[in-house]
């Protein structure tokens, strides 16, 4: 059985001819949808956008992404409207979200036949390099408009759970991409010195101001956050987790709410052997859900997983050999 959300488009969604347990009709915030189908059982639900309040603020959708499964939402957009642009939809494939069409015979399409990662790869090579809209936090390069600065926050959630390394790795992964512009700051510590690795610097809570707007050119800066409290100035915040027992339970004891805080938030489960049996246990016993599993990485290597991970964030864009339309809807727009 599926699921109605309607807005502006619900005359056309009341055309659809399909088994329907559930139909609602307003405007929601996104945090709201969350809390009404999180718990909820559905096969599929397809969702007009206009029915979110904010639609088009990027964060929204990531609000929507960290909290119910996107693989099973169809996203009914207004044709025409800025979210249909190939920006934006970049950014929503970015964040798994791949079920977006235009009218109800794409809709009808992707009830049955859900899109993955290289049927919407053409649209986000389209939309590569044009700088996300209505993402208010993001520091814009001033000698390149059409290009935004990622600021990358990492964080660790259970202690030691590999914020550092994970940062070397990344930037070095990132480099072999972008050149050497890629800068990584260490708030409050000197560990990054270890790496000998040229732009990684450390530096007080109090001077992170003053490098961002030095390297606002930089297409990505990756930031060690440690203890800083402070995360307004990054455009990206990861959680890291390391799920083994011990760290699990030492972080539970230390604060029985913490996944209540987490929800919503960018998870990554760092150094993890869990299969996705486990990933779907913890995010029931944890009521959140993991944006990736990363497994344990050996430093000195190339690691191709992390090529899959940055894809995911937006940063990359994933090859694809075969030939696709060059309209953005392809067969969804007629």
């Amino acid at each position: 059985m599926n699921v109605i959300v309607s807005n502006a488009q619900r005359n056309a969604l009341s055309n659809l001819d399909i088994d329907v347990i559930k139909s609602i009709s307003g405007e929601y915030e996104a945090s709201e949808l969350v809390e009404m189908f999180k718990n909820f059982f559905y096969n599929k639900m397809i969702l007009d956008v206009t029915a979110l309040k904010n639609f088009h603020n990027i964060k929204t959708f990531q609000t929507l992404a960290m909290g119910l499964d996107v693989e099973k939402i169809v996203f009914f957009l207004p044709e025409g409207s800025d979210v249909c642009t190939s920006s934006f939809l970049s950014r929503l494939i970015s964040m798994g979200i791949y079920n977006f069409t235009t009218n109800l015979d794409g809709v009808k399409y992707l009830l049955d036949h859900p899109n993955n990662y290289k049927q919407v790869a053409k649209i986000q090579q389209m939309g590569a390099g044009s700088p996300p809209p209505n993402m208010s936090n993001d520091i814009v390069n001033t000698t390149s408009p059409s290009r935004v600065c990622r600021v990358i926050g990492v964080r660790n959630v259970t202690s030691h759970a590999g914020a550092t390394t994970l940062i070397y790795m990344l930037k070095r992964e990132l480099k072999i991409h972008y050149g050497d512009t890629i800068i990584a700051i260490e708030l409050n510590k000197n560990d990054f010195q270890y790496f000998n690795e040229k732009n990684m610097m450390s530096v007080s809570t109090d001077q992170i101001a003053g490098l961002l707007s030095k390297y606002s050119a930089a297409p990505v800066i990756l930031v060690d956050l440690n203890d800083c409290n402070d995360d307004s100035f990054c455009t990206d915040v990861l959680y890291l987790i390391e799920p083994s027992i011990i760290k699990l339970n030492r972080l539970m004891k230390k604060n029985r709410n913490i996944f209540n805080k987490l929800q919503q938030k960018t998870i990554i489960l760092n150094k993890s052997l869990l299969t996705n049996k486990d990933i779907g246990d913890f995010e029931y016993e944890a009521r959140t859900r993991v944006f990736y599993n990363m497994p344990p990485l050996d430093e000195r290597k190339r690691n191709s997983i992390l090529d899959d991970f940055l894809a995911r964030m937006g940063l990359l864009v994933k090859k694809d050999n075969k030939k696709e339309s060059n309209r953005i809807f392809g067969l969804f727009r007629r």
